[in-house]
C-alpha cells in the first residue's frame, strides 16, 4: 500500500467530520500522514501508540510535510485509557487488532466522540489472525461488533489487496444515537 491507498481508505469517512481527531495506534504514521492530507491546514491531530520512537518519527515527518497541522503525540496503551476528548472523530487503522477484546476500547472511545463524530476503522478483511495480526476482524465481523457495542451498522469506504490476510478495508461508524424513551400516555394525555 502506498499514500494513495492509505487517503483512499479513510477519505470520506473522514471529511466533514471537523478538525480534532484522535489516532490510536499510529505507529510510523502512514495514516497520521493521511488523516493530515485530507484534513488540511487548521487540522489538530493527537495521535497514541505505545513506542515513543516511532511516535517521534511520525511527527517529524507531518511537520516537515504539513506545516499547518497540529499533531500531538502521546505514549501509551490506548488499550488501557484514551487522551481526553471530546473529538470530532478516532481513527483506529490496524490497532484494534492488537485487543482480543475490543468492548472496553469501544466503549472508552464512545465517550471520547463527540456526539456524531465518526469511528473510522482500518482493518485486515480476515477473522483469523498471525503473529503480527493477532485478532484481525473481517468487515461482517466488524459490523457485528460495532452494532452489539452500540454503534450504527458501519459503512464500508474502501477496500484494497493485501498480500498478507487477502484485503484491508476502511469502514466508518458512528455511535448509535439513544432511543428516544415514550410513557404510556397518562392523566389528560389519556385518549378516551
Amino acid at each position: 500500500m502506498d499514500h494513495a491507498d492509505h487517503v483512499a481508505l479513510i477519505r470520506t469517512g473522514v471529511e466533514g467530520a471537523g478538525p480534532r481527531w484522535l489516532e490510536l495506534g499510529a505507529g510510523e504514521g502512514a495514516f497520521t500522514l493521511a488523516l493530515a492530507d485530507i484534513l488540511g491546514i487548521g487540522a489538530d491531530i493527537e495521535a497514541v501508540d505505545r513506542d515513543g520512537g516511532v511516535l517521534a518519527r511520525a511527527a517529524a515527518s507531518i511537520g516537515a510535510m504539513y506545516p499547518g497541522v497540529s499533531l500531538q503525540v502521546a505514549v501509551g496503551d490506548f488499550t488501557r485509557s484514551l487522551p481526553a476528548g471530546p473529538f470530532d472523530g478516532v481513527l483506529a487503522a490496524n490497532s484494534l487488532h492488537f485487543a482480543r477484546d475490543r468492548s472496553p476500547v469501544l466503549a472508552a472511545i464512545r465517550r471520547v466522540l463527540r456526539p456524531g463524530g465518526p469511528l473510522i476503522v482500518v482493518e485486515y478483511d480476515a477473522d483469523q489472525g498471525n503473529p503480527w495480526v493477532p485478532h484481525p476482524f473481517s468487515f461482517q465481523t466488524w459490523c457485528r461488533e460495532a452494532t452489539a457495542a452500540g454503534y450504527d451498522e458501519p459503512r464500508l469506504l474502501h477496500r484494497v489487496p493485501s498480500r498478507f490476510l487477502s484485503a484491508i478495508y476502511g469502514a466508518a461508524t458512528r455511535p448509535a444515537r439513544d432511543p428516544v424513551l415514550h410513557s404510556a400516555p397518562h392523566g389528560d394525555d389519556r385518549e378516551e
